[in-house]
């Protein structure tokens, strides 16, 4: 039998340059998830929100980019990825520039939603780009896993240097570090990274727009709003409501010969597979992030600069853990390698179950290891799902990839966090409502009562916070594991197809193996 990746054509310099470009969008994107976390003291003093204003400012990007990726990777498809690529940084650009001198907390949560508009079409047009590009399965995997890891450092590196930024300039100048970054990617896109798209899409089905935003957007503001805010019947509700446009839009697909989600993309067992797998990376990633981050800052007492400058210290082993899984992948079962990523970040779950309320290091290595199985797990699975579905349809399936951990992440949080505020809330049964609620707000009671008063206060609130974190990780724990054997028996004898002949559009009269640089 013919080895695919021995016939298929290698990617040169010049692809490998057209990579480094794509993975500029991407890793702006992903900071910009971050990148308000320092600003907000300097937004609320200038623009002065309210609070419900001020929650918008941080949410309202998240959701527009959840809620139209699987318009976007769809419509890509259609009108190419390239010139969704260019129309999206464009737009990207200027909503940068509109948050940057806002005048009013109204203005700039508008940027905001531009600018997730602009991310939805940035992150499944450059994944499916890099799936386009790349032919050879070793390749591909290798820019697969640098993308991966791009996308989880990007949101670490966000926090820290917007805090960096402002210790120099104005708020505004965390939006401003978008602006040449496009400019870039709008002169270098067309020169070096060639067109694709489907060559029959058929029509674009409008209905399929509202329906799909209507069946991401209120599962994932429910799950998120229930990890912050516990259990009510409201955002129970949204969950429900958006689990029931979600069924209405799968009937949808399903029926029509027009559908925005293609049925092609199903018929292979890996793109299923990688899509539920991807989301359980996701709910691990996000879902540990919850007690992390809430531990520098409140049971350590770090400031935020410092407790972003301390969560880049995992970003060292996560940077080698794609390329090396991406080797591994190549001599050993991608079904083993793909388990075993799952069953180290268990091992990093199992780690954050045994810190005390004094346990910098081993949260760093527990971190670290957790996130290094999770790049494991995300980078193989994304490339053997794009890999088995149409090269036509690379843009909806990166967006269904995408979305899958939009949710995972939401679901993460809200599962994770509710299962550790459950624990802390109990262990706290006799204390002030304020201090029962959060930790957040045993803190600032502690503040208020003075050191006498308020350290009891502390030493309690941060006990009870940890033995939450403790059982949500053992939590975890058992997930990943149990993830870990589904992955070994769902994804075993699993191979990338070889890379259909037809994959960029043609120039006419041209080879249709020839990418298109016009």
């Amino acid at each position: 039998m013919t080895n695919p990746a021995a016939t298929a054509r290698l990617a040169g310099r010049r692809e490998w340059t057209a990579f480094a470009v794509l993975v500029l969008p991407l890793l702006l994107v992903s900071m910009d998830v971050s990148v308000l976390y320092f600003a907000i003291p300097a937004i609320t003093e200038q623009l002065e929100p309210s609070s419900t204003q001020q929650l918008w400012i941080f949410d309202s990007y998240a959701f527009a980019l959840s809620g139209l990726l699987i318009t976007m990777g769809s419509l890509g498809d259609r009108i190419g990825r390239r010139r969704l690529l260019l129309i999206g940084a464009g737009a990207f650009g200027l909503a940068s520039v509109g948050a940057a001198y806002a005048p009013s907390a109204g203005m700039l949560i508008a940027a905001r939603v531009l600018l997730g508009i602009g991310g939805a079409t940035l992150m499944p047009s450059t994944l499916a780009l890099v799936r386009n590009l790349f032919q050879d399965a070793r390749q591909r995997g290798k820019a697969i896993a640098i993308w991966s890891g791009a996308m989880t450092g990007g949101i670490a590196l966000g926090s820290v240097l917007s805090g960096l930024m402002l210790n120099h300039f104005y708020w505004g100048s965390v939006f401003l570090i978008n602006v040449p970054a496009m400019v870039l990617l709008l002169v270098l896109v067309p020169v070096l990274v060639p067109e694709f798209k489907d060559p029959a899409p058929g029509r674009f089905d409008l209905l399929s727009v509202p329906l799909s935003t209507a069946a991401v957007l209120p599962v994932v503001y429910g799950l998120k709003e229930i990890a912050a805010e516990g259990f009510t019947p409201l955002y129970l509700g949204c969950v429900l409501a958006g689990l029931a446009f979600g069924y209405v839009f799968v009937r949808r697909q399903r029926t029509r010969e027009d559908a925005m989600v293609s049925r092609a993309l199903f018929r292979g067992r890996g793109f299923a597979a990688g899509i539920g797998l991807n989301t359980i990376a996701a709910f691990a990633m996000l879902g540990s992030a919850y007690f992390t981050t809430q531990y520098l800052q409140s049971v350590l007492g770090m400031g935020t600069l410092e407790a972003a400058l301390w969560s880049l210290a995992p970003s060292v082993v996560i940077g080698a853990a794609a390329p090396v899984s991406a080797a591994l992948a190549q001599k050993v079962e991608r079904a083993y390698v793909i388990a075993g990523g799952f069953v180290l970040a268990a091992a990093g779950f199992a780690l954050l179950g045994l810190v005390d309320t004094d346990s910098l290091w081993l949260l760093l290595t527990g971190a670290g290891v957790l996130a290094s199985g999770i790049v494991t797990v995300m980078s193989l699975v994304s490339d053997l799902a794009l890999a088995c579905a149409p090269a036509e349809k690379a843009g909806s399936a990166a967006s269904l990839l995408e979305t899958g951990q939009e949710f995972g992440g939401a679901l993460g949080m809200a599962v994770l966090g509710s299962l550790g505020t459950a624990v802390y809330r109990a262990d706290l049964a006799g204390s002030e409502p304020v201090v029962r609620e959060t930790l957040g707000g045993a803190v600032a009671t502690a503040r208020q009562l003075g050191t006498a008063a308020g350290e009891p206060v502390l030493v309690l609130a941060r006990g009870a916070f940890v033995h939450g974190m403790q059982y949500a990780a053992w939590g975890g724990t058992a997930l990943l594991l149990a993830a870990a054997v589904l992955a070994a028996a769902t994804m075993r004898g699993i191979e990338a197809p070889a890379p259909p002949a037809a994959g960029p559009t043609p120039l006419p009269g041209a080879g249709a193996q020839e990418p298109v640089y016009n």
